[in-house]
């Protein structure tokens, strides 16, 4: 039998997207289907992208998206179920707060179903303030403002 030979990674380019989709698939509930397309933009619209690898195997994910100062969001926390409960789940959301696009912002959110108590011992609180989501922003009909609309809402 081959020993662990656990790794962490922030290098995008290294992430094997059908892996990820795999684990996703297997791992949770929320992210079954994900194409390779969209998961792949995902990750390239992310930072930092953190994962973790069993030598060739990919075990572990998690991304977040920030502005650097005020806000971020930590997204698609996932470890495969045979490697659950042995750390490497706090281990993860760790490196991923600890990235220097993260330490010093703010305000971290992340949304979970399931796992509250998880985030808890890490340090997360529950949040009361009021959160709203807009679904299937594509199919909306905004006009872009011309750059006179603009200047007249500036008082110009």
């Amino acid at each position: 039998m081959n020993e662990s030979q656990i790794q962490f990674s922030e290098r995008k380019s290294e992430i094997d997207l059908y892996q990820l989709q795999e684990l996703l698939n297997v791992s949770a509930f929320w992210a079954k289907g994900r194409s390779i397309e969209d998961l792949g933009i995902a990750i390239a619209n992310s930072e930092p992208v953190i994962f973790v690898c069993d030598r060739d195997r990919l075990i572990g994910f998690a991304r977040a998206t920030s502005d650097g100062i005020y806000r971020a969001t930590i997204w698609d926390v996932v470890i495969h179920p045979e490697y659950q409960n042995n750390g490497l789940g706090s281990h993860l959301v760790e490196t991923v707060l600890s990235h220097p696009r993260m330490r010093c912002v703010e305000r971290v959110y992340l949304m979970t179903t399931h796992q509250q108590g998880f985030y808890e011992k890490i340090g997360f609180q529950p949040n009361t303030t009021n959160t709203m989501v807009l679904h299937n922003q594509a199919n909306l009909t905004f006009v872009p403002a011309t750059e006179d609309q603009l200047q007249k809402s500036l008082g110009g």
